[in-house]
């Protein structure tokens, strides 16, 4: 019985990853090709491709993100954000997306950081992300604070606290392995080959 559990175990651990990396990669990729895809189908009938509602997504992303650096269509961009940036509500969901938007992929990067925080009155020590160096435009109180974010283990969700800058200390990590450190509950420590 013994060999039985142990060997199921060993199928378990090999296998389980595999497969839900491979669904989660096809359920992406369907949803990714039907954003386009499934206006193009009825147009192509037996001649649609999986996968060409991806590569005209990308492609129209791509003409957009040229364009916005074209004097009449960027000025268009502006005024449309703009327009977005006055609507009650729709602003601060718009808000929200653009600035998560812009911490990834704009010029400023967040999440290039790796933080240890020490908790107050304690030894322990948590890792974060600074997100923000300057959050006194935010409350004038916050001079000497920075904006840190610190995931929780298993699941893709954290909190943001705002730490005394003398209580932060930067790690010399890659934002990746942090995150999978974190995420991970410290269980991937070790760099794999």
């Amino acid at each position: 019985m013994k060999f039985l559990l142990r060997n199921f175990a060993k199928g378990l651990l090999s296998i389980v990853p595999i497969i839900l990396v491979i669904y989660i990669i096809v359920k992406v990729f369907n949803f990714l090709d039907s954003i386009l895809g499934n206006a193009l189908k009825p147009y192509m009938k037996e001649d649609y491709i999986p996968g060409i509602g991806i590569l005209i997504t990308l492609a129209l992303i791509t003409l957009f993100g040229w364009l916005s650096t074209k004097f009449l269509t960027g000025k268009l961009i502006v005024l449309m954000d703009r327009l977005l940036e006055r609507i009650p509500l729709v602003k601060t969901l718009y808000s929200v997306i653009k600035d998560t938007f812009e911490s990834f992929l704009g010029e400023k990067k967040s999440f290039s950081k790796v933080a240890l925080v020490t908790m107050p009155n304690s030894e322990m020590k948590v890792i974060g992300f600074v997100t923000s160096e300057e959050v006194e435009s935010f409350n004038s109180k916050l001079k000497d604070h920075i904006a840190v974010y610190i995931p929780q283990t298993f699941q893709v969700a954290g909190f943001t606290f705002l730490i005394h800058k003398n209580d932060v200390q930067f790690l010399d990590v890659q934002p990746e392995d942090a995150m999978k450190f974190v995420l991970s509950g410290g269980v991937a420590t070790s760099k794999r080959k």
